[in-house]
């Protein structure tokens, strides 16, 4: 199924989304896509078709998305503690991340029109070389795309953000391209793997789990948070629309919170925005790299 497909709402979700669309609509919201496995054993089918309709409702979700005007979206497509499964469930899901990131770069025309930029946030040490490199074209192609914003988590967990992002800072001290006083949370977040977004102003997890597995964990201090019962494949427009409505009612109070954190916050100094910007370089050449490059 393709990455990007025509809306195909009905008259009723339609005048839904318009009154919906009367209210604040978040600009980013971040998915935890819970439920593919049990969604398999509910409908007894193989544990990988589940993944697979999990893509499904992935593409059908963007779409939902920009019908309400939604401009970012961030999805939990692969935790590092996914590695922990059986080899060949694992084997399976890269499968078909080859496959879907293979199909993405096939109808990349479609990205270009609809102007959405991918990026994918993890470590992607982690990720088989055939894959990083689907993976970085797929960014590179999309890289100067500013009308919607889709960031896929692959081989992620925030520990892992984390402690890189910690490794990153302690080399620009021993380099001496910052010192520890440059050091405040808008440098670390500026380091983090999702330094250009962002924080997600809607969180949404799906299946009933009420946890965050280690997604998002830096970023999400001042998001709303939603958990729906519903498993992943089995979501629909209504169930998005009624997380924008909860957003949206409790869209005051989140405001306050984050104008009192901006009213605290100070500016990166000249140095330690010298240095995110040659974070943000180094990125992009080993990006470039990757593209053309498996091993």
């Amino acid at each position: 199924m393709s990455w990007i497909r025509k809306s195909t709402l009905s008259f009723l979700q339609l005048f839904a989304v318009k009154i919906i669309k009367c209210g604040r609509i978040p600009q980013h919201v971040a998915f935890i896509m819970d439920g593919n496995r049990r969604y398999a054993r509910k409908n007894q089918v193989a544990g990988i078709q589940g993944h697979t309709e999990g893509f499904n409702k992935l593409a059908e979700t963007l779409q939902w998305c920009l019908d309400l005007g939604i401009k970012e979206v961030t999805v939990y497509a692969f935790s590092i503690e996914n590695f922990k499964r059986s080899q060949e469930e694992v084997d399976a899901l890269i499968d078909l991340a080859r496959e879907k990131f293979q199909r993405l770069l096939d109808e990349s025309d479609k990205l270009m029109e609809n102007g959405v930029r991918i990026s994918i946030i993890g470590n992607v040490s982690l990720i088989p070389g055939d894959l990083r490199q689907l993976m970085a074209k797929a960014m590179l192609i999309t890289k100067d795309n500013d009308k919607a914003f889709l960031n896929i988590a692959f081989a992620y967990t925030s520990r892992d953000e984390i402690t890189e992002t910690v490794k990153t800072i302690a080399e620009g001290v021993r380099d001496n391209a910052i010192s520890t006083a440059d050091i405040d949370e808008e440098l670390f977040s500026k380091c983090l793997y999702t330094s250009r977004s962002p924080d997600p102003d809607l969180i949404i997890r799906t299946s009933g789990e009420i946890r965050f597995s280690d997604y998002l964990l830096w970023q999400i201090s001042h998001s709303y948070v939603h958990f729906t019962n519903v498993l992943w494949p089995e979501s629909s427009i209504w169930d998005l629309l009624i997380a924008v409505f909860h957003y949206q009612r409790s869209y005051a109070q989140l405001e306050k919170l984050k104008i009192h954190q901006k009213a605290i916050d100070q500016s990166c100094s000249l140095r330690a925005a010298a240095f995110t910007n040659k974070v943000e370089n180094n990125r992009r050449k080993f990006l470039e790299q990757l593209a053309v490059s498996s091993s």
